[in-house]
């Protein structure tokens, strides 16, 4: 062999591993701005057939501060993605006709929120509704000749025009005043117009609406749905295109109570919504047909006024009326279910330590069996083949759809909506952890650093999650991302302590008047446990953020003895005497503080963060929401000005445009910005140009 040629195969075999080199796509760790790249999926839907897959994608323009939601569909094999709508209009809530020709779906395109039907095989959409009212929501009834809907009007509206005409005289009024005469007078972020959202039943002729709308619950003075953002989880259509069954919540002491029960009625109209569930105080909901119609299995709690009590199945004969409880000795909570297609099996969602898992309950011995037990599982829908279709995202990814089949107890993942998106960056691998604490066995989870090297020490993002009947699950969060500080080199942790949910009923109900002293142990002990075995974390730069319950656990960390070098409060009560009277749903803190204040006044008083002020001495940053109607500002104001008046390092980030969170693509990279810049300042961390 020649010196030539031997020199060009020995260039050549070094330009390959260069050429490899050269084509590997640059990374970043993960920031703010890949989380708000990310598309956003919902609501999957199987086809009739089985073939397809139909689903919402949400894109954020950041720069414009706006969101788009178009529809989409996969293939059963996971090969083909097809978006259906490109509009600069919200399309969402798909439903297939089932024909499985078309999808029926909700659009903005034309100014308010109505039904519009697009042919699956290629055309343009068109419109079916033309109401004067925006439609929250809807389903279609099996045969596809009743469409469900529900909007809001005015109880004592006869047809719909006249609640738009009332709205339109009412935005004409120079007068803004509002006159109350009983709870609630606002929601979450909402006040109370006198509107309640009611169900309608419209006829279709061959996908025409056939007449006008009737309303199945003419002249009620409560909600159906209930949600105060709808939910066609709490109604279902039976399968023989006739009856509805759905939840509303009576509303004499709404704001007190959480009686929620469930009513019977025909689609026609032609009679009276029937209660079913009189005799049980609590809440009911996610009424569910079986196939053959025979029998209804929906959710119910045990306990009035607690709305983290355990949600078990019970079925009920729909002939006879009688009632029996399947998993009442299973000690989970069931959120959703849907029925095989030979009705001897329901598969549910529910959450188990820190993940949203999917199980089969025999519907005879209510056995359960564990099916999917990785990553958050929702929206379970049923093809024909018996597969289970749904939404699953984890901490390393968002939501994407997938398949299980139990036949062969194999999943599979559909859509790849965000994989280009995802090899951008670098995330940290969560791992989780247990430790022994008061008789508890708590869970935990921990990311290291994107970029993590053994023999360096890092400052610490320790996150206090909300509820406090919530958990940090293995889910894939837009507002409280823990990959944003592993990103951002933080170590970063989360503990699930007494109250939270997924780890029985017993540990749930653990923090009840008992809301600071517990939990707060359990957070120590689990940091504790953590310093012992990670030598990488720095004990002197740790800081602590929570939001809702866990900004409450800000400020009562404030005054105790704590290690942290900055603390973070987001929309965090300041004194529980002085925040039950401020919220709305007043049956939340009488359940966690066995009465209300005039009943109790020392478990309040005992659970006040503000009793512990004159110890303040960490710097802190109070965020706060101007329509937050459940931690209202007052809250933080106070919280700010108890740290100015001691002379505290501190600032007030206060959003006038935004609720309980923070959802406006600038708003959230603001709220990003200032948090990460905060933890930096206390912690002494520099990066780089400080990427957010």
């Amino acid at each position: 062999m020649s010196r030539r040629v031997v020199l060009f195969v020995l260039c050549g075999m070094l330009a390959l591993p260069l050429l490899a080199m050269a084509k590997k796509p640059k990374t970043h760790a993960f920031g703010w701005e890949d989380m708000f790249a990310m598309v956003r999926l919902s609501e999957a839907k199987p086809s009739p057939d089985g073939k397809w897959v139909l689903f919402s994608e949400t894109r954020y323009d950041v720069e414009s501060n706006t969101s788009n939601t178009d529809l989409a569909m996969v293939d059963r094999k996971g090969e083909t993605h097809r978006r259906l709508t490109h509009l600069p209009a919200a399309d969402y809530n798909g439903r297939w006709m089932p024909c499985g020709k078309s999808i029926f779906f909700l659009s903005t395109r034309a100014g308010s929120a109505q039904v519009w039907r697009l042919p699956v095989a290629g055309g343009e959409a068109y419109q079916v509704t033309d109401l004067p009212v925006d439609i929250e929501g809807f389903e279609m009834s099996a045969d596809g000749k009743r469409l469900v809907f529900w909007a809001k009007v005015f109880p004592d509206c006869k047809k719909l025009t006249c609640t738009a005409k009332r709205l339109e005289k009412k935005a004409k009024d120079p007068v803004k005043a509002m006159l109350f005469d009983k709870l609630m007078i606002r929601h979450w972020d909402t006040w109370f117009d006198g509107r309640r959202s009611h169900l309608f039943s419209l006829r279709l002729e061959k996908g025409v609406v056939q007449g006008s709308a009737v309303d199945l619950t003419p002249g009620w003075d409560q909600d159906s749905p209930t949600k105060p953002w709808g939910g066609s989880d709490e109604f279902d259509i039976s399968p023989d295109s006739k009856i509805l069954v759905f939840a509303s919540k009576p509303s004499k002491g709404e704001a007190w109570h959480t009686n929620t029960e469930l009513y019977r009625v025909p689609l026609s109209g032609k009679s009276k919504p029937k209660c079913i569930t009189s005799s049980n105080p609590a809440w009911d909901t996610g009424p569910v047909f079986s196939p053959d119609g025979k029998t209804l299995a929906y959710l119910a709690m045990e306990r009035a006024g607690f709305e983290a009590d355990r949600f078990h199945i019970v079925l009920h004969d729909v002939k006879t009326g009688r009632k029996r409880a399947l998993t009442k000795e299973w000690d989970r909570s069931v959120r959703e279910m849907v029925w095989a297609a030979d009705g001897g099996t329901l598969y549910v969602g529910a959450s188990e330590h820190a993940r949203g898992k999917i199980f089969a309950v025999d519907v005879e011995s209510g056995k359960v069996k564990p099916l999917v037990e990785v990553g958050r599982n929702a929206g379970l829908g049923l093809t024909p083949a018996g597969e289970l279709v749904f939404l699953r995202d984890r901490m390393v990814h968002p939501k994407e759809v997938f398949v299980y089949s139990p036949a062969m107890g194999k999943t599979k993942q559909l859509s790849h909506v965000n994989d280009a998106q995802l090899a951008k960056v670098r995330v940290s691998p969560p791992e989780e952890f247990w430790f022994e604490h008061d008789g508890f066995r708590i869970h935990g989870w921990i990311l290291k650093p994107v970029d993590f090297r053994k023999g360096r020490k890092y400052p610490l993002a320790f996150m206090i999650h909300g509820g406090p009947q919530g958990n940090w699950g293995d889910d894939f969060h837009y507002r409280w991302n823990p990959q944003f500080y592993a990103g951002a080199g933080y170590v970063t942790v989360g503990i699930d302590f007494r109250g939270s949910t997924s780890y029985g009923q017993a540990f749930t109900d653990a923090n009840r008047g008992n809301w600071g002293v517990g939990p707060y142990s359990d957070l120590m002990a689990g940091l504790k446990h953590l310093l012992a075995e990670h030598k990488f974390i720095d004990a002197k730069r740790m800081g602590a953020l929570g939001a809702s319950y866990g900004g409450y656990m800000i400020n009562w960390t404030a005054g105790q003895d704590h290690p942290f070098k900055c603390l973070i409060n987001h929309d965090g009560d300041f004194d529980t005497v002085s925040s039950y009277f401020n919220t709305e749903e007043l049956w939340f803190p009488e359940w966690e503080n066995m009465g209300t204040p005039w009943e109790k006044r020392e478990v309040y008083e005992r659970n006040s963060p503000m009793q512990f002020v004159g110890k303040w001495k960490t710097p802190m940053l109070v965020i706060q929401g101007a329509l937050d109607f459940r931690v209202v500002e007052t809250e933080a104001f106070a919280t700010f000005n108890a740290l100015q008046r001691l002379g505290i390092p501190s600032k007030l980030l206060y959003f006038p445009d935004e609720n309980h969170w923070v959802r406006k693509p600038q708003n959230s990279r603001l709220w990003h910005r200032t948090v990460l810049s905060w933890l930096d300042r206390w912690t002494k961390t520099r990066r780089p140009g400080k990427r957010e």
